[in-house]
């Protein structure tokens, strides 16, 4: 049997496919079929990569700002320990929510850290 040539049909939708995800990229990368098909899968490559750098550097950048209003308060000396405690105590407040609560109201950071210093140093009934 003898091998059949793809015609230019299959050619034009695997185009118009792959077309509409570069028609934004700038030069030969939207223009000529096999560097915009590699820049496709470039482009895939690196959001895949980036989400999980986005929550690591978020994750960071909530820690500092967290650091910054607990030592501004001087009610902890250190990040690490206050987590723990709030951990041990068992609280819902989570990075995210204490980063922007150290944002929007400083004074409201220090009432927490104060509570969750309290609540360690004070006896437990058991």
């Amino acid at each position: 049997m003898t091998r059949v040539r793809r015609g230019y049909i299959a050619r034009k939708r695997k185009r118009k496919i792959i077309r509409l995800f570069v028609s934004t990229f700038r030069g030969a990368h939207s223009k000529l079929t096999r560097i915009f098909a590699q820049q496709k899968i470039r482009a895939l490559v690196s959001a895949h990569r980036d989400r999980g750098r986005q929550k690591r550097d978020f994750r960071r950048l909530w820690i500092t700002r967290i650091n910054a209003a607990i030592r501004e308060n001087a009610v902890y000396y250190n990040y690490s320990t206050f987590i723990h405690d709030l951990h041990k105590r068992q609280s819902l407040l989570n990075r995210k929510i204490l980063a922007q609560l150290a944002i929007i109201d400083r004074n409201c950071v220090y009432m927490i850290s104060k509570e969750v210093r309290d609540w360690k140093e004070s006896p437990k009934m058991i």
